[in-house]
C-alpha cells in the first residue's frame, strides 16, 4: 500500500497548529537550556523560563481547544494500542503542564520573578523557601524532563511505525 494513496481524516486546523508549535517550544525551550549550559550568560536562562511559560500558556490553550474540538475517528487497530496511544497522549499533556508549573515553583521559591520576554513579571508569589526550590528542581529536571523525553520518544516512535511499517498514514492526520 502506498503512503499517498491512503486517505485519512484530518485533526482540525487548530489543533495541527497546537500540535506543531507545541512541538517548536519544546524545542526551543529545550535548546535555550541547553546553550545555557555551555555559557555563563544569564540570557538563556530567563529566554528558558519565558518560553517555558509559553509553554505552559499554550498547553492550557491546547486543552480547552480539545475540549472543544472533535477528534477525528480513530484508525483501524487493535483495542490496546488505542488505549496506550491515548494514555500516552494523555501522559504527555499532563508532562507538559506540570514540567512549567515546576519550573515557576522552582523560580519562585528560590526568590526568582520569571521575566515574559520583557512584557510583563511573574513576580515571586509565594515566601522563598531554598529546599522547597530545590525539590521542585529535583523534580523538573530530574524526574519531568526524562519522563517528556520517554513518552515523546514512544510518540514520534509509534507514528513512525503507522507511517514505515503499518503504511497507514496515520502522520497524515496531523500534517
Amino acid at each position: 500500500m502506498n503512503n499517498g494513496n491512503v486517505s485519512v481524516q484530518k485533526w482540525s486546523a487548530s489543533s495541527r497548529i497546537f500540535h506543531w508549535i507545541s512541538v517548536l517550544l519544546l524545542l526551543v525551550t529545550w535548546l535555550l537550556m541547553l546553550v545555557y549550559g555551555y555559557t555563563d550568560s544569564k540570557i538563556y536562562i530567563g529566554l528558558h523560563k519565558a518560553f517555558g511559560m509559553s509553554v505552559l500558556f499554550w498547553m492550557l490553550a491546547r486543552v480547552i481547544n480539545r475540549v472543544f474540538t472533535k477528534a477525528p475517528p480513530a484508525l483501524p487497530m487493535p483495542k490496546f494500542q488505542i488505549i496506550v496511544s491515548q494514555l500516552t497522549h494523555f501522559i504527555l499533556y499532563a508532562l507538559l503542564i506540570a514540567m512549567p508549573v515546576t519550573g515557576l515553583l522552582m523560580s519562585v521559591y528560590g526568590g526568582r520573578p520569571v521575566d515574559m520576554f520583557g512584557l510583563f513579571e511573574i513576580p515571586v508569589f509565594v515566601t522563598p523557601v531554598r529546599s522547597m526550590a530545590r525539590f521542585y528542581n529535583d523534580v523538573h529536571a530530574d524526574i519531568l524532563w526524562p519522563m517528556i523525553i520517554v513518552f515523546t520518544g514512544l510518540h514520534i516512535g509509534a507514528a513512525l511505525y503507522h507511517q514505515f511499517i503499518k503504511k497507514d498514514n496515520l502522520i497524515g492526520r496531523i500534517k
